[in-house]
């Protein structure tokens, strides 16, 4: 069975000529490129595998594109001001955009606006969702990272203003970048500021792991998914490698260059504004302020394709290619289907919904997750941080409540099934 192949979504700030390409990872073959509108950075979610979403420099609305349309037609959420950054929940059900210095949460089955975050004091520049959409973390030019349990979101009283589950207060100028890492509720989350600096912080405890200190800010970061490494992105161009597994040091560290020089990648000419690593951890992708796209082997250090963009780079990413993409090799059919309907302005909520039915992860399933996150904490922390105890009765509750919601419908759906028929 063949690996599934990886995509490089990227979008540049050059709007009268193209917005967003898709591009296959090893290949370098151009796949798609939808027109319209500047994608402004932190502004590219895809959609539940199905819509691209990019939200709009300095404008109030988000574009939508159907992965599958032929004519790539080009559809636009309205939002109440301009969208400062944009992500999406793993599941595909919610959609997150930062507004000024709120945070807006969508629920995309309906197109209902279900709350309004305001605890940033200045305009929001980064959201992510934890990989299991648990949880998502929010960062500002305030200085400030918030970190949110979305159930808690969900279920808060609309009159009361809602306290996030943990504030970052240790940076002390803006937030230019966050990286979740995997785990969930267990996930480490890295972030980077104009301050010079790169820090590591624990979601489960709300510690702070590790603080690596560089001669630039720091505008763009991520890992690997082993997170094995830390990859920083410098005003300057340089691209930093930090090891996680090496042996322990103190939390506050230095990066020096000249100490360091296996770990530097050096090509850019301008500021790095964006990272993502392969799934096999064997390629880093970045973009640049000096229009270009650059993929890099990690083990040498070495870039191996730089594919040059129109303007400067605003968004890249690595991602698995979704199911609904037409792949010119063995989807050809795809890029000739017709649609029969016509997508309206105001139409793109009903056909999300549609989509989206039977999303929702059954007792069981969820379950299993809890389950896996309790047995797994153990393994899960490099850098010897704690999980508090309450978070942990926390989740054995859960577990608890599960089990019972489960044993009733089983209970339920015997005496269903063995009623004796009239």
């Amino acid at each position: 069975m063949a690996a599934p192949m990886e995509v490089v979504v990227c979008t540049d700030s050059a709007a009268p000529l193209w917005s967003c390409m898709v591009w296959e990872l090893h290949s370098g073959a151009n796949l798609l490129t939808y027109r319209g509108g500047q994608a402004g950075p932190r502004g590219l979610a895809l959609l539940n595998g199905e819509y691209l979403l990019a939200a709009q420099q300095g404008k109030n609305y988000i574009c939508a594109w159907e992965l599958q349309r032929k004519d790539q037609l080009q559809q636009k959420i309205m939002c109440p001001g301009p969208v400062t950054c944009l992500t999406t929940a793993p599941n595909g059900l919610y959609v997150l955009a930062g507004i000024a210095e709120s945070i807006y949460l969508w629920e995309v089955s309906t197109g209902n606006l279900l709350v309004i975050l305001s605890r940033h004091y200045q305009d929001v520049s980064c959201l992510k969702f934890t990989g299991d959409g648990s949880h998502f973390v929010s960062a500002g030019k305030d200085c400030l990272v918030l970190a949110w349990s979305l159930c808690s979101v969900l279920q808060a009283d609309p009159s009361r203003i809602l306290a996030p589950r943990h504030v970052w207060s240790q940076h002390t100028l803006p937030i230019t970048d966050l990286h979740c890492g995997f785990g969930g509720p267990m996930a480490r989350v890295a972030t980077a500021s104009l301050d010079q600096t790169m820090k590591l912080w624990a979601i489960s405890s709300g510690d702070l792991l590790l603080s690596v200190l560089f001669d630039m800010g720091i505008t763009s970061v991520t890992m690997d998914l082993a997170e094995h490494h830390i990859f920083c992105g410098g005003s300057d161009g340089s691209i930093f490698q930090v090891d996680l597994c090496s042996r322990p040091g103190p939390r506050e560290q230095s990066f020096q260059p000249e100490q360091n020089t296996g770990k530097v990648f050096k090509g850019h000419r301008n500021q790095v504004t964006c990272l993502s690593v392969s799934t096999d951890g064997s390629i880093l992708l970045s973009g640049s302020h000096d229009e270009s796209v650059r993929l890099w082997d990690v083990k040498s250090k070495q870039c191996v394709r730089t594919v040059p963009l129109k303007g400067p780079v605003t968004n890249a990413a690595i991602t698995l290619a979704p199911p609904s993409l037409p792949l010119p090799h063995f989807n050809k059919h795809l890029l000739g289907a017709e649609h029969g309907d016509e997508a309206q302005g105001g139409g793109l909520r009903l056909q999300l919904g549609l989509h989206l039915q039977g999303k929702e992860p059954s007792y069981l399933e969820r379950l299993e997750q809890l389950q896996a996150a309790l047995s797994g904490y153990l393994e899960k922390n490099m850098l010897g941080s704690q999980m508090l105890p309450v978070r942990v009765f926390e989740l054995e509750e859960e577990v608890r409540s599960l089990r019972k919601i489960n044993r009733d419908l089983f209970d339920f759906s015997t005496r269903i099934i063995t009623r004796p028929s009239k």
